[in-house]
């Protein structure tokens, strides 16, 4: 028995053995190193990245990196060459982004490598042409990490002191998207408060404007565009308004062309929108010289998405509100990327435009090639043109130069990349539905990239209705029922939807009628008598009535439903009222009335008298908001009490 019970455990030890060694080697986790060595004084970085799981069906899986260099400095190549001014010792980040693959994207530990050979002569290449911007790494994936990069730069001819705002988390979703995990400050930036700013109210007056008559004018104001503003206390109001939280940092001594990046790190919470085509965004505010309230502003959209597919499609309008959407004009973004080995010299977007839009209004936003829009006859040069079939619009690249990602001398991927920003009006009579549309996207004569279904749906919305009626009960004798009520419902809904009601009624009727008769003596004369004793009731109520139906739009003014239905007795009063009738008894048949006496009673009660029963029902007029007028039947579960309802209805 000893040796029986020692070899199970040693069985046991080497299965748990076995086990915690398969979980150390767990292939799921999927990490990117960097490798990294000198030459001269520059130094060439590789990424050492898991091999990749190719999308079935999908474009050829490929990594895109983010590198940053600890001084800075970042680089989105995918093997960057990196020269320092100064010596050192310098953290370096790498973000590696897995394209069309199907595992989990890599993570990656900051290396710290030490510089000795440098150039201190070496100025980094100028990238900026505007003097702020945004940029990420990434889109936005849930359980994902990805790098939010403030670009700003002096453009003034002096040495500035300023501030910079970062404002994320908008109040249009009901949980946080973001946290910041990490901010990298290379130039001795420092964190503010946002609570308790000063703000000057002065305006930079070294504005000059060309005037018609070829004159320099210098004014005391400017005109405002949508990246130009002047009223920073309003700016950041209506910032604060419209997301739930920000950050901001000061800088000091920046000269003149001096260009400076700060770096955060931005964790997706676990309350995350899970919507794959919402567009969300974040906003910067740049305040060059914190003498004047002049400023800059910069909104960044970003699309979630479930992996990294540089091919998508996205909307504003991934969440709308019925009641407002009328006159506005959802936007939608297609993005592409050609991954060939040659540059695409011809782009065709093959768009689903969903039935509650009119596809005749659309208006192309922004576009990457930047072109003209085509005239309608051929043309030479590069332009955009945009044709129509009877469910589609067609977005076609004429005469272009898209760099291939796998083409020779091609370092920076942001190249290969496009997209077409568009905004649509509704159509006239547009339904409350949900939409689904997606893109077909060709590259010359190659075969079609179909992207991802980019989804609108509408709030359910509430609409409260105001009901009134009448109750016609087939087995009640003398009933009069009259009731008024309020309804709760989603606003104009399509097809099928929930109604919940509360009527409250008032109900008269008879009950029943008994009668007994009986042989009795007279007490005085000792004579027999004949006693009918009649006993009648009757009922005043205040009935609540609580419907619950589902009902369905056939079209725009007829509607049908059927639910159950509750019935209680808020009140009720019941009237007894007895008779008592005496007559003469002759061979007992009754004669002549000699005496009659009536004796009434009442009984009220609370709460009392519940009924249940099933409904259908119809109405005509405005089925979806507005009055209508309808006819409700009631099976009541309870005996003689089945009964019919005529009622108007307006819904608001």
């Amino acid at each position: 028995m000893k040796h029986l019970i020692a070899i199970i455990l040693t069985v046991f030890a080497v299965v748990l053995c076995y086990s915690q060694e398969n979980i150390a080697k767990d292939t799921t986790q999927r990490i990117a190193t960097i490798e990294h060595k000198f030459e001269g004084n520059q130094v060439k970085f590789t990424p050492n990245a898991p091999e990749l799981n190719q999308i079935a069906g999908a474009p050829k899986a490929f990594y895109t990196n983010y590198w940053e260099f600890g001084d800075g400095t970042y680089s989105k190549e995918n093997n960057p060459t990196k020269t320092y001014k100064k010596s050192g010792e310098y953290e370096v980040h790498l973000w590696a982004t897995n394209n069309y693959d199907t595992g989990k994207t890599p993570t990656s530990r900051p290396k710290k490598i030490k510089v000795t050979n440098v150039d201190e002569s070496y100025n980094e290449e100028a990238s900026m042409i505007t003097n702020f911007d945004l940029q990420r790494n990434r889109e936005p994936v849930p359980e994902e990490e990805f790098v939010v990069i403030v670009k700003y730069k002096n453009t003034k001819d002096y040495v500035t002191n300023g501030k910079v705002f970062l404002f994320y988390n908008e109040k249009q979703f009901k949980a946080d998207n973001f946290e910041i995990a990490e901010s990298r400050m290379y130039h001795n930036e420092n964190e503010i408060s946002t609570e308790d700013l000063v703000f000057t109210s002065k305006l930079d007056t070294d504005n000059y404007y060309a005037s018609a008559e070829n004159k320099i004018l210098k004014l005391q104001s400017k005109l405002q565009d949508s990246t130009e503003k002047q009223n920073l206390p309003l700016t950041l109001e209506e910032s604060k308004a419209k997301y739930n939280n920000n950050t901001a940092f000061s800088f000091k001594n920046m000269q003149p062309n001096e260009e400076r990046n700060v770096f955060y790190t931005i964790k997706t919470t676990p309350e995350m929108i899970k919507d794959t085509s919402a567009i969300v965004s974040v906003r910067g505010i740049y305040v060059p010289d914190e003498n004047y309230d002049n400023h800059n502003v910069k909104d960044m959209e970003m699309e979630i998405v479930t992996s990294h597919d540089p091919n998508k499609m996205s909307t504003s309008a991934f969440l709308m509100n019925y009641r407002l959407v009328r006159f506005k004009k959802p936007k939608f973004k297609i993005k592409f990327q050609n991954n060939g080995e040659g540059p695409a010299r011809k782009i065709r977007l093959e768009t689903d435009i969903p039935e509650i839009f009119d596809k005749s209004t659309i208006e192309v936003l922004d576009m990457y090639p930047k072109v003209k829009i085509c005239p309608k006859y051929d043309v030479e040069y590069s332009c955009l043109d945009t044709t129509y079939t009877q469910n589609q619009a067609i977005f076609t690249f004429k005469n272009i130069y898209l760099p291939g990602s796998e083409q020779k001398n091609v370092k920076e991927y942001d190249s290969t990349k496009g997209f077409v920003k568009y905004r649509v009006k509704f159509g006239k009579n547009f339904h409350k539905i949900k939409t689904k549309s997606r893109t077909a996207i060709i590259f010359d004569k190659n075969e079609p990239i179909i992207t991802n279904y980019s989804t609108t749906r509408f709030m359910p919305g509430i609409s409260i209705g105001a009901k009134a009626g009448y109750n016609y009960f087939f087995d009640l004798d003398n009933s009069k029922s009259y009731f008024v009520g309020a309804t709760l419902s989603p606003y104009k809904s399509y097809r099928f939807y929930w109604q919940v009601e509360l009527l409250n009624s008032l109900h008269e009727f008879d009950g029943s009628t008994q009668i007994s008769e009986q042989i009795t003596d007279n007490s005085a004369t000792g004579e027999l008598l004949f006693r009918r004793t009649t006993t009648s009731t009757s009922y005043n109520n205040i009935d609540w009535e609580v419907p619950v139906l589902l009902r369905y739009n056939v079209n725009n003014y007829i509607g049908l439903g059927a639910g159950l239905q509750g019935m209680i007795s808020v009140s009720q009063k019941e009237s007894t009222t007895t008779t008592i009738e005496d007559y003469e008894n002759i061979n007992t048949f009754p004669e002549a009335l000699i005496s009659s006496e009536t004796i009434s009673t009442e009984n009220k009660e609370s709460f009392t008298n519940f009924r249940s029963g099933f409904l259908v029902e119809a109405t005509a007029g405005f089925a979806r908001i507005g009055p209508s007028i309808g006819a409700r039947y009631i099976f009541n579960f309870k005996d003689n009490y089945n009964y019919m309802q005529f009622y108007a209805i307006w819904k608001f």
